[in-house]
């Protein structure tokens, strides 16, 4: 039985230098493939046109170079753009370009579906069907920053993982993406440009500090006492507040990166001031940057609603008054399904 190709971007530097010294092949030649592979972004062995067509022919016999590919775009009347992107065994996968006038933001997934069934987010309803691989995010972010290009003529400013799945429960593939990200050799974002948001894995956030990675982090928080997270958020049953108050200042006193809440606010359930007033307890139990209040958006399988402006508003107003770094963040690609929360492979998405 012929066994499967290995993907070259999964083989580092020195087993890409013992496959090209196996060949009889100079060195340099390992490096031109790892630059086509990484800083050049190339899509295929066809691509890389610095080799002769006899080696091209040989890395193609010996390995695959699986890549993903825009499946279907979609343009929101604000300027954001959805992806709906299509992985090499077929799966469909979305993710975000969200501009403002100073920033251009890639949202991308990390999981193809996700696990954690959290109520109010359309991608909770899904089934995961695999983690994505650390050179598929990869190309997430290659894509979205050439959407970004085309239509604003800028490079991306940011990413931020809050696209579908749980980036901490496919923890080794977007650390390893980062890595790519980030370094001189891929596409040299600064870490302190990424944010990995995470529902609450109180084990892999503590992973995160020994690892002391040097990029943001965000807990999507979205209700300030055990009761009602666990209502909406499966997750915190086995991850309570007080496990996750412990990882994150463990998290902050290994790395001092930024921490920042998200908080979205439903009607009648999380937005008293009551509720305001546990938000309050639990920001001061932890060295946070910011508190991110996210207007929800409407999703077919929930029956949450946003509250009106005036609730919106004394929310804000009294986390202001009690001192806390509070920031109302409207909703982009609502008209679109681009929104947080939304994401879910939607029919209906135009070419």
């Amino acid at each position: 039985m012929k066994t499967a190709k290995k993907n070259i971007r999964h083989l580092t530097p020195d087993e890409l230098n013992g496959y090209f010294e196996t060949l009889g092949e100079k060195k340099f030649r390992a490096k031109q493939v790892y630059e086509w592979l990484w800083l050049k972004q190339a899509q295929s062995f066809d691509a890389m046109t610095n080799l002769s067509k006899e080696l091209r022919a040989k890395l193609a016999d010996n390995f695959s170079l699986p890549a993903l590919t825009v499946d279907a775009t979609q343009y929101s009347a604000d300027g954001t753009v959805k992806s709906r992107f299509k992985t090499h065994d077929g799966h469909l996968v979305e993710g975000v370009l969200i501009p403002t006038d100073d920033r251009k933001t890639a949202c991308v997934s990390s999981q193809i579906g996700c696990s954690l069934s959290c109520k109010f987010c359309a991608t909770g309803y899904m089934d995961r069907k695999r983690n994505l691989d650390f050179d598929e995010i990869y190309d997430e972010v290659v894509l979205i920053n050439q959407q970004s290009e085309r239509v604003y003529e800028k490079k991306l400013t940011n990413i931020v993982f809050m696209g579908m799945g749980e980036p901490l429960l496919n923890y080794r593939n977007v650390l390893k993406s980062i890595e790519r990200i980030t370094s001189p050799d891929g596409l040299g974002m600064s870490p302190r440009r990424i944010t990995v948001s995470t529902a609450g894995v109180a084990k892999q956030i503590k992973q995160l500090g020994d690892d002391n990675v040097r990029f943001k982090l965000a807990l999507s928080l979205h209700a300030a006492n055990d009761k009602k997270r666990n209502e909406i958020m499966p997750i915190n049953e086995s991850n309570n507040l007080e496990a996750l108050i412990e990882a994150l200042n463990y998290f902050y006193k290994k790395t001092e990166n930024e921490i920042t809440f998200e908080y979205i606010l439903f009607n009648n359930f999380n937005d008293s001031l009551k509720d305001a007033d546990e938000l309050i307890k639990i920001y001061r139990q932890v060295p946070a940057d910011l508190v991110n209040i996210i207007e929800y958006n409407p999703i077919d399988m929930a029956t949450f609603r946003k509250p009106d402006e005036k609730v919106t508003n004394t929310f804000m107003e009294y986390l202001e008054k009690h001192r806390v770094n509070a920031r109302l963040r409207r909703s982009r690609g609502k008209d679109i399904d681009a929104a947080c929360g939304q994401l879910a492979n939607k029919e209906g998405i135009i070419n």
